[in-house]
């Protein structure tokens, strides 16, 4: 086995066989930055499974129904890896609203396996203040200490 990262992207078959990781949070295809790239570049040293929901060939005209098959794929994959996951990492990006992150933080919040980055100027800052100290999540306020706290928990 690589002492090196493995990468799954949705929709891709995930194997895990070590510590492994989802990447939860926005994404906004497209305006905002790729921080799902910038921190699996920085856990990429680890012997980890990593498990990126965004898809390289997402289609942002698909019919967000249970009738998609390609729509219900998408959100099958990223539900099914969070429930795998030994680490959640779930970032807002404070340009965006990221309903479905927050949805995510509602589902994952008593899992144990959270660590939530929420900056200031994310537009419901306090919800995920509030829910992450009721569920005793840890909450951060950048990115460098989510990548920090994310290594200490892989390698524990």
């Amino acid at each position: 086995m690589s002492d090196r990262a493995k990468v799954f992207k949705a929709p891709e078959h995930v194997t895990v066989h070590r510590k492994s990781i989802f990447l939860a949070g926005s994404i906004e295809m497209g305006s905002v930055e790729d921080w799902q790239t910038r921190l699996t570049a920085k856990l990429s040293h680890l012997p980890i499974t990593i498990m990126n929901p965004r898809r390289d060939a997402w289609d942002g005209s698909w019919e967000q129904d249970i009738s998609n098959p390609m729509f219900k794929q998408q959100v099958d994959w990223e539900l099914d890896s969070q429930d795998r996951a030994d680490v959640i990492a779930l970032f807002f990006h404070p340009d965006t609203k990221a309903p479905i992150s927050l949805l995510e933080l509602g589902l994952y919040a008593a899992s144990g396996k959270m660590i939530v980055c929420c900056p200031p100027g994310f537009y419901r800052r306090g919800n995920v203040q509030i829910v992450c100290d009721r569920f005793g999540v840890e909450l951060v306020d950048t990115m460098e200490e989510l990548t920090e706290r994310v290594i200490k928990k892989l390698e524990e």
